[in-house]
Order: structure tokens, then C-alpha cells, then sequence
């Protein structure tokens, strides 16, 4: 199973298209998804005790344990993955150990383009995660409406979901 986590807040989130799209290209693929949306399942703020204990923290830590790979899609705000996006990765811990993951972002500028690398070092290091080097990183006007609209863009969900797919396979093997 290939977990999405959908790490936006935001009700017209950019973030949460990049997701639909690599959950849409994953089916595609046969390949089981389950989508994990932030906006719908709020997670307490990890209090390093009793945050633990919350009935959606304990179902992302199952799926996120169950999971053969994980794509993470958040917004990028001030030069890193948001907030929620980290606070996840806090209340689930070690159940993302030796997780194979993907990186979406979408970004308001070109400037934050090396804004996953905070979250891929602390996955590599503290989790022992291969993280894929294939990360999509989309700016505004990649994005007309409720749709992604840059082909580009799309070619490269399009990579990034074959090689979770090819790599979680080889994997398992």
C-alpha cells in the first residue's frame, strides 16, 4: 500500500492537487492507495506525551507503518515544508523507519526549491527513510483553478509515482 499524506490546511490547497494527481496516476498503476488529508483528520500538536494517545494520530502511525512507500505533499511556507507536515512526522516517529518516500511542494516562489531537504535529512537520518532524489516542486502557475495545468509538472508525478512504484516492488523482493 502507498500512503499519501495530504499535509495542507488550506481549503483551495495547491498542495492537496499535487496529491489527487500522484494518488490519481498511482491507481492508474493498480497500485493501492490510501490517502491521509490533514485538513480532514487534524492532528493534535505533539506535546511529547499525551498527543500520542489521539485517535487520528494512532490511525496515521498504523498506515504509516503499513504503508510500502509514502508520498508527502505539503505547501512550502517560509522556506520549509509546513508546520502540519513536521508535526506529522513528530507524532508518528519510528513508524516511518525505513520508509521509502516521495516529496510533492508547492511553493509560492522559486526561491524555496531546496525546501525538502530539511524534512528529507531528518527522514534519512533519524528514520533511516530512502527518500527519493525525484522530489516535484510546483509554483503557482503551475495551477489554473482546482487543477494542475503545467505538463511539465504532470510528467514528473508521472516519474516520481513509476519509480515509488518500481522501487517500493524491488523492495519487497
Amino acid at each position: 500500500m502507498i500512503l499519501v499524506i495530504s499535509a495542507s490546511l488550506h481549503p483551495e490547497s495547491r498542495s492537496r492537487i499535487l496529491a489527487d494527481t500522484a494518488k490519481s496516476k498511482l491507481l492508474k498503476k493498480n497500485a493501492s492507495v490510501e490517502v491521509f488529508d490533514l485538513s480532514k483528520k487534524p492532528l493534535p500538536l505533539c506535546d511529547g506525551l499525551t498527543a500520542y494517545g489521539d485517535s487520528n494520530v494512532q490511525e496515521l502511525s498504523r498506515l504509516v507503518q503499513e504503508a510500502d512507500a509514502i508520498l508527502l505533499a505539503s505547501p512550502v511556507y517560509n522556506y520549509d515544508v509546513n508546520a502540519a507536515a513536521k508535526n506529522a512526522i513528530e507524532l508518528t516517529g519510528k513508524a516511518w523507519t525505513n520508509k521509502l518516500v516521495g516529496i510533492l511542494l508547492a511553493a509560492g516562489g522559486p526561491g524555496s526549491y531546496m525546501s525538502a531537504m530539511g524534512v528529507a535529512n531528518s527522514l534519512m537520518l533519524d528514520f533511516r527513510c530512502l527518500v527519493l532524489p525525484r522530489f516535484i516542486y510546483a509554483l503557482g502557475d503551475a495551477f489554473q483553478g482546482d487543477e494542475l495545468c503545467d505538463q511539465q509538472i504532470d510528467q514528473r508525478i508521472t516519474e516520481l509515482t513509476d519509480e515509488l512504484i518500481r522501487l517500493s516492488s524491488a523492495i519487497k523482493k
